[in-house]
């Protein structure tokens, strides 16, 4: 059977993944992304009523034109995750293809989320749940899908693998491996060594931390370095405001427990906090039942004057804008443009590292900037990364022992580290080590 690996986008950046799996006639797109970082600097898009191929043309979404030289029939979209550059660019692309979207419960109702906004573009692919642990049948020539648990910084994260005649191809994007989550199964390693023992054809893995030495911690860590933090603070009459990636479920369900624990009243505030948080109570995730989430801007400013009115020092406000986008509540708040009203000494919390990419770094520069000029005390990065460092990778290559390795999720640059570590490992670059671009098919079998 021909294996053939088209590596569509996220093979030169940190965004817009895509990748499809061609066996024999059947093939599988894994993850269609968007690459947030192109639609932030411009500040006031609405991609929902845009074209695909404008977005294509601004490098914000896939090119996925390269699957007209793939000879198959698509029979699954599998997006790994719910995070946008994994799931932004499926109501923009999917409609292409006849086939069902599979996913996590929490991934397909924040799939549905996106669909149902889109302006554009009819969508009427069917939205599959599958649990981590499952397995689908795929066409008529004995290949299978297979959802492998992972720990990321997202609720229900799975590694899917595609078993073929040939061996397993296993997309290995995105992933840490947690032990100890704090929400969800640790990571299954059990099942990663089993897979490896029956034969991976192709690995494709996560690049993002892959220049950085040692092991990824768990989620726990960074729970402990929150509660400390928090804990700090517990005699301060001022405010406190937290912000975290909206998406980070179990970090949130921290930040609400510990805000609580100073005697302070939680409020999640922002649109995609409320998407997230409210998803995942509505799923039925271990999640505080009784917080308070507001998400229009309208209803925002209400509450803030409410805040302000009923004194800042019983609240903790949960907001948006941790990578300081312009829109985003903390950058208003920054820059003055709220009701909420920041003194010297005042506490703002970051419970999450900026998006290594220069768009990102230089918006929270200047977010960080504004709240030190109106006093604020900024704790920043109190964080752990969703992404394998070079120990996790290590650890992945052992019990997988892959004949072809494809590094994914970042751009060239990124990929030394692992182009390095692999060769370590007694990989070839050009043989069975295989870095490429995004719009390349590679021929694996």
């Amino acid at each position: 059977m021909e294996i053939e690996i088209a590596t569509i986008g996220g093979y030169e950046e940190v965004g817009r993944q895509m990748t499809a799996v061609r066996a024999g006639n059947d093939i599988v797109i894994f993850d269609m992304g968007l690459n947030l970082s192109k639609v932030l600097i411009h500040d006031n898009i609405r991609t929902e009523g845009m074209h695909s191929l404008d977005l294509i043309d601004m490098g914000a979404i896939p090119d996925d034109r390269v699957m007209s030289d793939l000879e198959g029939d698509v029979q699954a979209i599998v997006p790994t995750h719910g995070h946008l550059d994994h799931i932004g660019a499926i109501s923009k692309l999917a409609h292409r293809y006849d086939a069902p979207i599979v996913g996590t419960p929490f991934t397909i109702e924040l799939v549905s989320d996106e669909v149902e906004e889109e302006q554009k573009f009819d969508f009427n692919n069917d939205l599959v749940k599958m649990e981590a642990g499952e397995t689908m049948t795929i066409g008529d020539h004995g290949c299978e899908l297979e959802f492998v648990n992972v720990t990321h910084s997202i609720i229900q994260a799975i590694n899917p693998v595609l078993h073929t005649p040939e061996g397993a191809i296993v997309y290995g994007l995105d992933k840490r491996i947690d032990h100890t989550p704090v929400i969800g199964d640790p990571i299954d390693m059990d099942r990663f060594r089993e897979i490896g023992r029956e034969g991976v054809l192709c690995y494709i893995e996560d690049c993002t931390n892959a220049n950085k030495k040692g092991r990824t911690p768990s989620e726990n860590v960074a729970r402990e370095h929150l509660r400390d933090v928090l804990y700090s603070m517990e005699d301060y009459d001022g405010a406190i405001l937290a912000s975290t990636f909206s998406s980070h479920i179990a970090r949130v369900k921290s930040l609400i427990e510990f805000a609580r624990d100073i005697g302070r009243t939680p409020i999640l505030l922002g649109r995609s906090m409320e998407t997230y948080s409210g998803t995942a109570k509505r799923i039925g995730v271990d999640f505080p039942s009784d917080v308070e989430m507001v998400g229009y801007r309208r209803s925002i400013e209400q509450t803030l004057e409410r805040i302000m009115n009923d004194g800042k020092e019983n609240f903790l406000p949960i907001v948006t804008g941790h990578q300081g986008e312009p829109r985003a509540l903390l950058t208003r708040m920054a820059r003055g443009e709220t009701a909420f009203e920041l003194e010297p000494g005042d506490k703002v919390v970051y419970s999450a590292r900026v998006i290594p990419e220069p768009t990102n770094e230089g918006q929270r520069y200047q977010a960080e900037k504004l709240l030190g000029m109106q006093g604020a005390r900024v704790y920043s990065d109190i964080h752990v990364s969703g992404h394998l460092c070079q120990e996790g990778h290590y650890t992945m290559l052992n019990a997988l022992q892959p004949e072809n390795i494809i590094p994914a999720h970042q751009d060239l640059s990124g990929f030394s580290g692992y182009v390095d570590l692999a060769s370590d490992q007694g990989y070839t670059l050009g043989r069975d080590l295989h870095t490429t671009s995004n719009g390349n098919i590679i021929q694996i079998n």
